[in-house]
């Protein structure tokens, strides 16, 4: 989808996505030590002003306008400070090595623009910080529900991993996610990598 579709897909009320954080998030970083966070592809900001009110120094990044309005808003109206950024992440080139959780969910690209983005965003990543990388798995376009429907902008744990250079990989597995009047799971891949401290 392009900018201009996303932007008019997030015009309308209320939240696009679930107002709660994504759960594998939760489950994945709930017991980390606050720092500094960048979520990338961040939407209308729920994780963002979740990891916020935990303590982190969280900064957004999502190329729909629409989507960081209501991000900002969001943030307003908990009265936490995060910092919202609208830019395409093909473009974004994030500071090195000073994001002690870098996070980047459902953001469904060509792979050769994935690689670009996973490229930089593993580069992001602090000593001794995680990289969180959620997304529909290509075996959910035959066995799950939902997602997008090109086979291109799917992938497989197995995917990823050769795509985080300089990270250790700490899990990288399918998990399934209950989709709400679905009688069968979606099907995502999940990685989590951190990077040495040494």
């Amino acid at each position: 989808m392009q900018r201009e579709d996303w932007d008019r897909r997030y015009a309308q009320p209320g939240s696009v996505w679930s107002a709660r954080p994504n759960r594998f998030l939760v489950a994945e970083v709930g017991d980390l030590a606050p720092g500094r966070a960048l979520d990338l592809a961040c939407g209308e900001g729920q994780n963002a002003v979740w990891l916020a009110g935990l303590g982190w120094t969280v900064v957004g990044i999502d190329f729909s306008s629409v989507a960081i309005d209501k991000a900002r808003a969001r943030a307003a109206r908990e009265d936490l400070d995060v910092e919202f950024v609208c830019c395409d992440l093909v473009d974004y080139r994030p500071e090195a090595r000073v994001s002690d959780l870098v996070v980047l969910l459902y953001l469904h690209l060509p792979s050769s623009e994935r690689r670009v983005v996973l490229e930089r965003a593993a580069g992001a990543v602090a000593p001794g910080g995680t990289l969180l990388v959620i997304g529909h798995d290509t075996l959910n376009m035959t066995e799950g529900v939902g997602g997008p429907s090109d086979p291109d902008i799917h992938f497989t744990p197995d995917d990823l991993v050769p795509e985080l250079q300089g990270l250790e990989i700490v899990k990288a597995e399918r998990v399934l996610r209950d989709v709400e009047g679905e009688s069968r799971p979606a099907i995502d891949a999940l990685v989590r990598a951190r990077r040495p401290t040494v």
